[in-house]
């Protein structure tokens, strides 16, 4: 179960599938515990799934504590690694912890005691609507302990080149969040209906399942956490290390959910249902781009070790093949989206009032996941690299476009539509953007390798 691949030597195809796939896998069962809660949550109506994406958006935008822990340990334990310096690694992967456990108290402190006057944000129009998302809200807020550790202890265990652990602990976990959904959404028998209460409560009871998993894993495993101390003395100068890499990626991530909150604030406009077809939509988009971002990772680590063993031109090598099996997956989402879209939607809300609306997205949404899977794909090439500034402004810059954007073609006769082509098009140029950028970069990068090998 713990077997590990080996990413400095040899090919890179057949490592860095095998290295992707479960961590594809992981990224998906992470995107299925709210999909799950999305299809049961549906079956109630379209208000339900309004207060459960609402409140949502706030556990998203924890995100960004959580990457601020989580990026710099990452990478800096998978470059120690392939240096050889498992005592180091293990350093950064105890700051990691540390942090990701600070993080997330904070965060839980936060969400409980404002949970009402952050909810009211979006102006939800039904009294009911409103008290279940500050309901759902309160309760997943109590899991982000374990949601941040879990999220970090997933991607500290795949830099040591073992990806199947985490995919089977998360499977774990999804299996049982699969189970307890219908039990305590609708309360058969003598069991009480919960409604989107009982949602969260499941989520969070299958994430604090597969933190157990993970802490029995940790305890056992010989390479990488028989050195790591959690309970030491906070080594101040290493977390200030992890901040400089993660900072820009986790002001990203952190403002990324504040700019969907105020697009969704727009969509609201067109009614609450308008609201639920949008987060409905964007769990079924979902699927592209969390599997991208799951390839990601597995990019992230390989380039990160080989960066780490001085191996410049294989870590490069890396970064080419994943973009041509990112652009395939990338096309079979689109095809997806805009041949099947109206079909996959009406799985989550079969209502015949708002599909015509979740249709329009995801076809919309179809023209850029090409160029989406190539952003994702190669914001982890330079995570790799542990330059993390350049794609996050890209991506900060041409995110927040959606806001004027949204304002501007909602306007014309597109109507709701032109914020779905908002959103879009800002996909489209952050990936043609990046990839170019990237592109100077690695040039950049071989000319001042070659200046110091000469």
């Amino acid at each position: 179960m713990s077997k590990r691949i080996d990413l400095l030597n040899g090919g890179i195809v057949s490592p860095l599938i095998r290295l992707a796939l479960p961590i594809m896998g992981t990224s998906l069962i992470q995107m299925a515990y709210n999909m799950v809660d999305m299809i049961w949550i549906g079956r109630i109506g379209s208000g339900a799934v309004a207060a459960v994406g609402s409140a949502g958006m706030f556990m998203w935008l924890s995100n960004g504590l959580m990457i601020l822990a989580r990026l710099g340990g990452q990478v800096n334990t998978a470059q120690k690694l392939g240096a050889g310096d498992v005592e180091d690694a293990a350093r950064y992967t105890t700051a990691s912890m540390q942090l990701g456990t600070l993080f997330s108290l904070l965060y839980t402190a936060v969400m409980l005691i404002f949970s009402r006057p952050l909810i009211s944000f979006f102006h939800l129009t039904a009294p009911e609507v409103n008290r279940d998302a500050v309901t759902y809200l309160q309760i997943v807020a109590l899991g982000t302990f374990f949601s941040f550790l879990n999220q970090i202890l997933t991607s500290i265990i795949t830099t040591t080149g073992n990806s199947r652990t985490p995919f089977l602990t998360m499977m774990t976990g999804l299996v049982f969040n699969i189970a307890l959904d219908p039990l305590l959404i609708f309360g058969p028998g003598p069991l009480p209906a919960l409604g989107a209460a009982g949602a969260a409560l499941a989520t969070v009871l299958a994430q604090g399942l597969v933190f157990l998993l993970f802490w029995l894993y940790i305890r056992k495993d010989q390479h990488l956490f028989a050195h790591v101390r959690f309970f030491s003395r906070p080594n101040f100068q290493i977390w200030m290390e992890i901040f400089r890499i993660s900072l820009p990626m986790a002001v990203q991530s952190s403002l990324f959910p504040i700019i969907s909150m105020i697009v969704a604030r727009i969509i609201a406009g067109w009614g609450d249902g308008a609201v639920a077809a949008q987060k409905v939509g964007n769990q079924v988009e979902s699927v592209s781009w969390m599997m991208a971002d799951g390839f990601s990772v597995a990019v992230n680590s390989f380039i990160a070790q080989n960066v780490g063993a001085g191996n410049f031109q294989r870590a490069k090598r890396v970064w080419r093949v994943s973009m041509g099996i990112a652009s395939l997956w990338g096309l079979i989402c689109a095809l997806l989206l805009f041949f099947a879209g109206g079909f996959i939607f009406s799985v989550f809300i079969p209502d015949p009032a708002i599909l015509p609306i979740g249709t329009d997205y995801l076809r919309i949404q179809a023209y850029c996941e090409v160029l989406l899977c190539w952003e994702i794909i190669t914001i982890g090439a330079y995570s790799g690299f542990g330059h993390t500034l350049t794609p996050s402004l890209v991506s900060i810059i041409f995110t927040a476009m959606r806001i004027p954007g949204s304002l501007i073609l909602s306007a014309t006769p597109l109507g709701l539509s032109g914020v779905w082509w908002s959103m879009s098009i800002s996909c489209m140029v952050k990936g043609l953007l990046l990839v170019s950028l990237f592109l100077l970069f690695l040039r950049r990068m071989g000319r001042k390798m070659s200046k110091e090998s000469g």
